[in-house]
């Protein structure tokens, strides 16, 4: 693609920023006396009352009171996307603007709900994890970011002659449904931030302007998203069907992060709880999309349902597609099982209550049986057409090379059991912090996970789904303690927690198991990055453990005065994780794999996820891999 075209896109982008900066600082000023930025380089905020700006992470410097809405998290974002919409060539002109237009309304919501120190905007509604900023704009362009960087990859490809229109164009397809999920739940908490307004007696013209900005953003985004449709399809029932399917994403997730943000109160911040639920609205909607394929196959003859949208899945993909969807819906079911048993009762008899509990253990591992031996593999074999049942092809997958497979095997366990029985008798009895325990994990995840990376990525992938299998299993006895398990689990997942987990909900080992085998998983098929299925593992294992490690002995300089994180410990991360790469590109090489990115490139993938690390306050395990990955397809 030619390099002018693709400038083409940043420069639209910067330029609607520009301009609607210059129009905002000069003629609604006393927007900053209202959410208490500075005028004139002056600060109407109490000092215990200041949010962490740009002045304090500079250490007091005077900073332009234009910039005083900017901080460190924000900056690192801003490049993040400029970075992917820098690379996107003119062909993507309109997923491109999209994206600019949705990280201006998240942007704009962010500074709206982060700023507003005398009461919580949301509060009324859900209760966030305390301590954080909302992160809605890391939330809402993290997912929108990663694929449109896909999206590039997959036209180098094409270029190529090694992917096909039909996976390209479901590939955009899954874009807009990303896209779509994104910006209706912003939308969803634009109107909350709306409701609360109504109700403050005085209403300036700065709100009526923010008013009219997210309006405008609303109308910007679905023209731009009906206009791509319209001219990919013409006009007729394929683009009606395609943009209903788009919408009925978007529909889904303004739903499914109420439920989620009610259901575990205190547990994610905003922009966490937005990037779990695009992030489930795509997965189940690409199961739902290949069921219904399957089910109405008719409909590719009618051209309601294109049949290039339909992209045959690989077997282990589609395994571990069924395994995750059907565990995270066994708990809805499970507890309509319960209610008809009437197993929610309370028991106060001792006898009773213990015939009580193992009743319902007997219901909950029969029916966790029954999931598994049948219901799951039932779909998989009607979506993929399985020539033997899906278990027993797995055992024929793990054993066609028995020496390799059962070797990896006993390496993981004997790793995992030394590890784990080791760390956990030091957080028992050792005063060693658990934060520097965790990052050991870390550490243990690059030893267990490269080794079967570069030698056996596939037996890796089965491996990833198989481990998420189990963690979901175990949290769902963990939560319903059931016995004789739930207890067990409990106390040994309360070892290891931080302050981002909770009695609810214990999210830590998911979110590293799933930062790690998430660009795996991402990176099956065309990719022509080969460090890009290393970001988790990167980034996680060895960036995000050495600046911590760094930073806690040595550190000394911080990059807030507020926050904890020093520049040591983020220098240290960027280096050992650069270092690493330039170790693991000649191994790479004698597999066949070919180095056929800049290291400039390299560079600011490194730096800009090394900085997001040092300044973002959300689950770091979670966006900092698919930052990374996201640069690294670039």
């Amino acid at each position: 693609m030619d390099k002018p075209g693709a400038r083409q896109v940043p420069i639209v982008y910067w330029s609607i920023c520009f301009t609607l900066k210059t129009r905002f600082l000069n003629f609604f000023p006393e927007f900053f006396q209202k959410k208490n930025f500075p005028v004139n380089g002056i600060s109407h905020l109490q000092p215990e009352k200041r949010n962490i700006g740009l002045e304090e992470e500079l250490g007091g410097m005077a900073v332009p009171a234009a910039l005083q809405w900017m901080n460190g998290e924000r900056g690192v974002l801003v490049l993040y996307i400029a970075r992917i919409l820098y690379a996107a060539p003119i062909s993507l002109l309109a997923e491109s603007i999209a994206l600019g237009i949705l990280s201006l309304f998240a942007l704009s919501l962010e500074i709206s709900a982060d700023h507003d120190h005398d009461r919580d905007p949301f509060s009324r509604f859900f209760k966030t994890r305390p301590g954080v900023s909302s992160g809605i704009l890391l939330g809402a362009v993290t997912l929108p970011g990663l694929m449109l960087s896909r999206l590039i990859q997959m036209l180098r490809g094409l270029s190529l002659n090694e992917v096909g229109v039909a996976e390209l164009e479901n590939l955009q397809l899954q874009y807009w449904a990303t896209f779509a999920s994104c910006f209706s739940v912003l939308v969803c908490f634009h109107v909350i931030l709306q409701r609360q307004d109504n109700g403050v007696p005085s209403v300036d013209s700065c709100s009526n302007w923010n008013k009219r900005f997210s309006l405008s953003c609303i109308a910007l985004c679905a023209g731009i998203c009906c206009i791509a449709f319209s001219a990919k399809y013409q006009f007729g029932w394929q683009m009606v069907f395609m943009l209903l399917w788009v919408v009925f994403h978007g529909l889904v997730a303004s739903k499914l992060i109420q439920r989620i943000l009610r259901t575990f109160p205190a547990c994610v911040s905003i922009g966490e709880a937005l990037l779990v639920t695009s992030g489930l609205v795509i997965y189940f909607g690409d199961m739902l999309q290949n069921t219904v394929a399957k089910i109405f196959g008719y409909w590719t003859s009618l051209g309601y349902l294109p049949v290039q949208y339909v992209v045959k899945r690989s077997e282990i993909s589609t395994i571990i597609q069924g395994m995750t969807v059907g565990l995270l819906l066994f708990p809805l079911f499970l507890k309509l099982i319960f209610q008809i048993s009437g197993h929610f009762k309370f028991v106060d008899i001792s006898r009773e209550r213990a015939n009580h509990e193992m009743k319902k253990s007997f219901i909950f591992y029969a029916s966790l049986a029954f999931l598994l031996i049948v219901v799951i593999p039932l779909w998989m074999q009607f979506v993929h057409d399985f020539h033997m049942h899906p278990l027993f092809w797995v055992l024929d997958f793990v054993f066609s090379e028995p020496l390799k497979t059962l070797s990896l095997c006993t390496y993981w366990i004997a790793l995992i059991y030394a590890s784990v029985t080791r760390f956990y008798n030091i957080s028992k009895n050792s005063k060693t912090e658990r934060i520097l325990l965790r990052k050991y994990y870390h550490l243990m995840a690059v030893v267990i996970f490269v080794p079967a990376l570069i030698l056996q990525p596939e037996f890796l992938d089965l491996a990833f789904g198989a481990a998420l299998a189990v963690f979901l299993i175990l949290e769902i006895i963990r939560v319903w303690r059931i016995w004789p398990l739930g207890q067990l689990v409990h106390q040994f997942m309360n070892a290891f927690t931080d302050h981002r987990d909770s009695e609810i909900l214990v999210i830590s080992h998911f979110s590293l198991l799933l930062g790690c085998a998430l660009p795996i998983w991402l990176s099956s098929g065309f990719n022509d990055r080969p460090l890009a299925p290393f970001a988790g593992i990167l980034s996680l294992g060895i960036g995000d453990t050495m600046a911590s490690m760094v930073g806690h002995k040595y550190g000394v300089l911080r990059w807030s005065k507020t926050g904890k994180k020093t520049i040591e410990g983020t220098a240290a991360g960027i280096t050992s994780v650069l270092v690493a790469c330039s170790v693991l590109l000649p191994l790479l090489a004698t597999t066949g794999y070919i180095f056929s990115q800049h290291w400039f490139s390299l560079l600011v993938a490194v730096t800009t996820s090394g900085l997001l690390e040092a300044y973002t306050a959300q689950l770091d395990n979670a966006f900092i891999p698919l930052v990374f990955y996201s640069l690294l397809c670039l």
